[in-house]
């Protein structure tokens, strides 16, 4: 399962995050390095196609796609040369597919720290690129002794070069001018700022009304990553409530279904995840499949003698399904295709796989 790590400054909300994704759980409290050790957690991925397609199947369950996250001690300033948790928290971002940041907006007087997400995320970026160019220097040491009598390493050679040049600015890979190419070349190295990335910057419950004015100058520092506004505090209160307990709460506060779920959907998609269904009535279930997969390969999600055995996959997209009213009376009406071992899945497809093993 894809994990993401939720990055920040101390106090920056991190672990009421992770509470309000996972229920409870991590300490969230006022002081620095109130988390020393990763906590970890899984989060339902809300999708409303799921529900509509049980509720067509009169199924006995919903089983909902999840995601994995890990809520990581806050960095400081000096992390990358061992000051706060250092290497121990780098170690905690390495291990994770993508970083979610977690930026404080919020003002609370017995918070201590900084309240300009900007200036967080700032910090932040400067400790990662410097921890990633130590990296880079390392590497480029070794690689060049290497590439004296192995010409074949040139290119690998080049591109640590160009990126240990950017990181020597202070510039994160993801905002570099690196290629794509290049940054193919990098991906043994494991750098921390060459993974997606998602910001998410948490507001007081005073400033719910100025989102798109707090979020405008973290979005022109990330002018290519998803930035999301949400008052940390009060989606994890709504998150304690029962489903209807948590629309009718969001709903008077004029919040809809809330940022949590935006996140939720959005963290998903940055790796690009995407989703299939399967329903029927003992099931409706929805299954995590990486965008360009071909058929067989999500069979294999469910099971490996799906893979091993794939003959072909009977598909329909959920909202054909939908209007139709089921199965049998899609298939009916000729909607139900068959697709082969070349097909390249799309999210949303409602699929039943046939297969000999």
């Amino acid at each position: 399962m894809e994990r993401f790590g939720f990055v920040g400054l101390p106090n920056a909300g991190k672990s009421s995050l992770y509470n309000a994704l996972a229920g409870g759980g991590a300490l969230a409290a006022p002081y620095a390095f109130a988390t020393t050790d990763p906590n970890e957690g899984v989060a339902r991925v809300p999708d409303s196609r799921l529900t509509l397609l049980g509720e067509m199947s009169n199924s006995q369950k919903i089983v909902s796609a999840t995601i994995q996250f890990t809520d990581i001690g806050g960095l400081v300033e000096g992390a990358a040369k061992g000051e706060g948790l250092g290497n121990r928290f780098l170690a905690g971002i390495r291990e994770v597919d993508a970083i979610v940041f977690v930026l404080r907006a919020f003002s609370d007087d017995d918070v201590p720290g900084p309240t300009d997400p900007v200036e967080h995320l700032r910090i932040v970026e400067v400790e990662l690129a410097l921890a990633d160019l130590e990296t880079t220097q390392k590497q480029l040491s070794k690689i060049e002794k290497v590439a004296k009598s192995d010409k074949s390493i040139g290119q690998t050679l080049d591109s640590l070069k160009h990126a240990s040049e950017q990181l020597d600015q202070g510039i994160p890979i993801y905002k570099s001018d690196l290629i794509s190419s290049e940054r193919e070349m990098l991906s043994d190295f494991f750098l921390l700022t060459d993974k997606p990335v998602l910001a998410v910057v948490n507001m007081g419950e005073d400033q719910v009304e100025q989102t798109n004015q707090i979020l405008e100058p973290v979005i022109a520092e990330l002018p290519d990553q998803e930035v999301i506004g949400m008052c940390v505090q009060l989606e994890s209160e709504a998150a304690l409530l029962t489903p209807e307990e948590q629309s009718e709460m969001l709903e008077e506060l004029g919040l809809g279904e809330g940022a949590l779920s935006r996140f939720v959907r959005s963290a998903y998609h940055l790796l690009g995840l995407r989703t299939f269904f399967t329903t029927g009535e003992k099931e409706s279930k929805a299954w995590t499949f990486r965008q360009g997969s071909s058929a067989p390969e999500c069979a294999g999600r469910i099971h490996t003698d799906f893979q091993r055995g794939f003959i072909r996959a009977e598909t329909i997209g959920w909202q054909s399904l939908l209007e139709q009213g089921s199965w049998l009376k899609a298939r009916e009406a000729g909607l139900v295709r068959s697709e082969g071992k070349e097909y390249k899945p799309e999210d949303g497809d409602v699929m039943e796989f046939r297969f000999n093993v």
